[in-house]
C-alpha cells in the first residue's frame, strides 16, 4: 500500500504566512487589495459614470413636501427645482475621474446599468472594502437594489477578493462605513442601515481584527459621511450637527482632532483624502479650503462638483477605494 502522507507532510499544508502577508496577497491575488484606513495613499479607486436615467427627471416632478424632484416610478430623487444639465453631470464626473488619474490613481468602471439605477454612480455604497479585499453589503433602498451583484462582478474581474457577503434582512451601505485606524472602524446606523447589517459587518471584521463601533445616527441623515471625513491619522473633518456627541467624544478619545465644517458647506464632509492632508473637495466650497490650507496645512486639489451633489452624494459617495497602501 502507497504511503501518501509523507507526500502530504512534504508538501504542505502552509497555514502560515496568513492570508493578509502582503507577500502572500501579492503572490496569490496579484496586488495587495483592499485598505486599512481613509487616509493613507490611495491607488485605485472603483467609479461608475452617470446613468442617462437621470435626464427622465423634470420641473413638474417637484414636491414641494420633500423639496426634491421625485420620479413617478420611485427610481431617482432630485434636490433642485430646475432639472439636471446632463452635460454637465458628465463633464463635472469625468473631471474628477481625470483629477484621479493625476494624482496617480487607478480608477476602474464599472459597468452601465439600465436608466432606472439613477444612483449607481455612487459606488461607494454596495461595498466596503478592508484589508485583503472587499465585503459586499446589501443596499437599502428598492431603486438600488441589483447594482450589488454589478458591483462583485466588477471588483471580482479586476482580481480583488471578496471576503464576505451580507445575507437576511441586513441592510447596510458603504457610506456609512469609515475605518478610523487599521484597527478599529465605525459604521453608522440609519433609515438605511440596520443593526443586522452591524452585526454581520461585525462578524466578517473580527477575523482581519478590525473592531466595530456602531454610531446611531441622528434624524435621517442616511451615512455617516455626511457626517465626518478623515483627513489624516489624527484629523477629522466634521459637522457635528449630524453626529452624536458621545461618538465625537469617542474620536478626540483616540486622539482624533475635530474640526467643524464651515456653516453652508456641509457637503465638504464628503471630499476624497488621497494620501495624508491631501484632499480633493469641491471648488464651490471656498471657505473649507481655505480652513483646511491655512490652519492645518492641508493640501487642497480642487473639482467641479456642484451639479452631482444634487443627486444625493458627493466626491466621496462617487469613489471606493480598491487599494490604498497600508
Amino acid at each position: 500500500m502507497i504511503n501518501h502522507a509523507n507526500v502530504h507532510e512534504a508538501l504542505g499544508p502552509e497555514p502560515e504566512p496568513d492570508f493578509l502577508d502582503q507577500s502572500e496577497l501579492a503572490d496569490n491575488w496579484g496586488k495587495v487589495w483592499g485598505a486599512s484606513d481613509e487616509i493613507s495613499r490611495l491607488r485605485s479607486v472603483l467609479m461608475r459614470k452617470p446613468n442617462p436615467g437621470i435626464k427622465r427627471i423634470c420641473q413638474h416632478h417637484w414636491n414641494e413636501t420633500f423639496e426634491a424632484c421625485i420620479l413617478p416610478d420611485k427610481s431617482g430623487y432630485w434636490y433642485d427645482q430646475q432639472p439636471p444639465d446632463w452635460d454637465k453631470i458628465i463633464e463635472q464626473h469625468e473631471s474628477y475621474a481625470d483629477t484621479l488619474r493625476q494624482e496617480g490613481i487607478e480608477v476602474v468602471l464599472a459597468p452601465d446599468l439600465p436608466d432606472t439605477f439613477t444612483k449607481s454612480l455612487y459606488t461607494r455604497d454596495p461595498l466596503v472594502t478592508v484589508p485583503g479585499g472587499a465585503i459586499i453589503l446589501r443596499l437599502a433602498p428598492r431603486m438600488r437594489r441589483g447594482e450589488e451583484q454589478s458591483i462583485t462582478q466588477t471588483v471580482a474581474n479586476a482580481g480583488m477578493p471578496i471576503l464576505g457577503t451580507l445575507t437576511g434582512n441586513a441592510v447596510a451601505e458603504g457610506g456609512s462605513f469609515i475605518k478610523l485606524r487599521k484597527d478599529l472602524a465605525a459604521f453608522g446606523t440609519s433609515i438605511r442601515c440596520n443593526s443586522e447589517g452591524a452585526r454581520q459587518l461585525r462578524f466578517h471584521l473580527e477575523s482581519i481584527g478590525m473592531r466595530l463601533v456602531e454610531v446611531p445616527l441622528p434624524g435621517y441623515l442616511i451615512h455617516i459621511d455626511g457626517g465626518m471625513l478623515m483627513i489624516d491619522h489624527d484629523l477629522a473633518l466634521i459637522d457635528s450637527s449630524q453626529l452624536p456627541y458621545t461618538f465625537i467624544l469617542e474620536l478626540h478619545r483616540n486622539g482624533i482632532e475635530t474640526v467643524e465644517v464651515p456653516h453652508g458647506e456641509h457637503w465638504a464632509v464628503n471630499s476624497l483624502t488621497v494620501s495624508p492632508r491631501r484632499v480633493i473637495i469641491g471648488s464651490h466650497l471656498p471657505l473649507t479650503a481655505e480652513l483646511l490650507a491655512d490652519k492645518h496645512g492641508v493640501q487642497i486639489v480642487p473639482v467641479d462638483y456642484d451639479e452631482i451633489e444634487k443627486n444625493g452624494g458627493s466626491l466621496h459617495c462617487s469613489t471606493m477605494e480598491l487599494r490604498r497602501d497600508w
